[in-house]
């Protein structure tokens, strides 16, 4: 696959670090016209910026069009979608809601703390972006891709949808994140839209890298951690994202999805990026696979049976309806 989206246009949100970043470059490198959002252009006071990450698909061969948008203000998100209709002639082919805002709040103020203790507006600062967004801008782009009968939507979620981790409010919200793709998907069939949701695994963005660096402490800034739905201590935290994805791992696995001309029968479903890497043949851009949280054996590695892994078959997985079950309240 060397230019598979070659004529293709893409939305990433929240795209000027970590696993958007990475999912930008991707479908950048693989002949996409890539749009990326961030609520500021030039650098943010961490070392990165829309700006950077337009110039880096742009050495890669891509097209790049990098826009300022706060997800938090409808205006600005109705405006992102009337400029790239305005521009494409009305078309759009992908859109990855990824933006996502509370992670200095759930590590910050709400650490550790039950729900009932905290303000009220605690939902908005977790879920405005990270799932009202994702929901309007998933409105907007399927006005787009339903006349045009093809499309595909990807909710940027986590393990946190399935049981509890990090804070009430974070699961409530990737569970939400996981059903909005399941639900419209229904009503998208007919329109030849697909929906889907994808789980990275432990990604080691820029400052988990930070943080692999320095060794396991106990007041580890976690930043982008929750990507992976964890809630651990730090030595485990460190051998996790040692075995973890590049924040491109994910874009491999966006780029797949949108060139499978069979897409729609993954449509509502919850897409584990390690297990598109094992379906479509591909590996992360440093040469490794990824661990699969269904391989029991990876599951052993990553959180320390490592005198038993080696003797579990690769093949063995958690079944799905396994997976399914855990959710199930009844």
């Amino acid at each position: 696959m060397s230019h598979p989206l070659s004529g293709r246009v893409a939305i990433v949100t929240g795209a000027s670090r970590g696993i958007g970043k990475g999912i930008a470059l991707q479908l950048g490198e693989a002949g996409a016209t890539v749009y990326i959002t961030g609520r500021t252009m030039q650098p943010d006071g961490r070392g990165t910026s829309l700006m950077e990450c337009a110039e880096e698909i742009e050495k890669r061969g891509g097209k790049c069009i990098p826009v300022q948008c706060d997800h938090e203000k409808d205006e600005d998100i109705k405006k992102l979608f009337e400029k790239v209709k305005q521009e494409q002639n009305g078309h759009l082919d992908v859109l990855v809601n990824n933006a996502y805002k509370a992670v200095k709040v759930l590590f910050g103020d709400a650490a550790g703390k039950k729900f009932y203790t905290l303000p009220p507006e605690l939902w908005d600062d977790i879920n405005n972006v990270g799932l009202r967004n994702h929901y309007i801008c998933s409105v907007y782009a399927a006005r787009i891709m339903a006349p045009q009968k093809k499309g595909l939507i990807i909710n940027i979620s986590s393990l946190g949808g399935l049981n509890y981790a990090i804070n009430s409010t974070y699961g409530i919200g990737k569970a939400a994140c996981d059903r909005m793709a399941a639900d419209c998907a229904v009503e998208l069939k007919k329109d030849n839209v697909a929906f889907v949701s994808l789980w990275p695994g432990a990604v080691r963005t820029e400052n988990i890298k930070d943080m692999l660096n320095a060794g396991p402490r106990q007041d580890v800034d976690r930043d982008e951690a929750m990507a992976g739905g964890m809630d651990m201590d730090p030595e485990t935290i460190q051998r996790v994202f040692e075995m973890g994805e590049t924040p491109e791992f994910a874009g491999k696995a966006v780029v797949h999805l949108a060139a499978d001309p069979n897409i729609m029968k993954r449509s509502g479903k919850i897409l584990i990026a390690a297990e598109m890497g094992e379906v479509y043949g591909f590996k992360d851009i440093d040469g490794r696979q990824p661990p699969n949280i269904r391989r029991i054996k990876d599951s052993l590695s990553m959180f320390g049976y490592t005198r038993l892994a080696p003797w579990i078959p690769s093949f063995i997985k958690i079944p799905f309806w396994l997976l399914a079950a855990a959710t199930q309240k009844f």
